[in-house]
């Protein structure tokens, strides 16, 4: 009896944690910054300095939770089975129409580990 209750437990909490809800992203104009896929618009600039402010605040967030915040991810890289990163451009990137980057644009990069939890949240014009 007690072994059952224990593993009811266990899976409860497995399923509480395992759903992400939104997560607080403090001042950042989340309707621009879904609407503005791979930077294109420019209008993801205009919360650079929110989002260094509160960027280690996204530590430990699992993927679902970003998702949910930010929207679907402009890039997603596998780097091996332990970890993968979840790009979003600043900048107008090279998928934008019409338009022929002559740097490499500023990203935001989420980097997952293992169990989809951020463990690195980096701002950057560098790729992984």
């Amino acid at each position: 009896m007690v072994k059952a209750i224990k593993s009811i437990l266990i899976l409860s909490l497995f399923l509480v944690t395992s759903c992400g809800g939104k997560l607080d992203a403090g001042n950042i104009n989340l309707d621009n910054w879904k609407s503005d896929r791979y930077g294109c618009k420019g209008l993801r600039m205009n919360d650079l300095d929110e989002l260094e402010k509160i960027k280690n605040s996204f530590l430990g967030a699992n993927n679902q939770s970003i998702i949910k915040t930010f929207g679907r991810p402009d890039r997603v890289e596998l780097v091996d089975k332990s970890q993968s990163f979840f790009f979003y451009f600043l900048e107008p990137s090279d998928n934008c129409d019409g338009i022929k980057p002559e740097k490499e644009p500023l990203r935001v990069l989420f980097r997952m580990n293992a169990v989809s939890k951020v463990s690195e949240v980096t701002i950057t014009t560098l790729n992984p």
